[in-house]
């Protein structure tokens, strides 16, 4: 089942509603995304990244994921 940026968009706006969200891919299943947050001040780069996937809401596991798969760019804030 293939999944489209807007869908990460909202998945990763729904637990970071104030952040600066840029989602690119139009193949259904790779995609890019840069997450910019005040919530990640103090965390370093596996955290904040551990964060965002956690929002995904599984959509990446297992074989039958509906997202194969995410670069992640994450920053605090400033």
């Amino acid at each position: 089942m293939a999944i489209e940026a807007h869908e990460i968009e909202a998945l990763i706006r729904a637990a970071f509603p104030q952040a600066k969200i840029t989602v690119q891919g139009d193949d259904g299943a790779h995609f890019s995304a840069e997450v910019i947050d005040a919530s990640f001040k103090g965390m370093n780069r596996v955290q904040q990244q551990r964060a965002v996937y956690a929002s995904l809401k599984g959509k990446m596991d297992g074989p039958s994921g509906a997202l194969h798969a995410l670069a992640l760019t994450t920053k605090a804030l400033e």
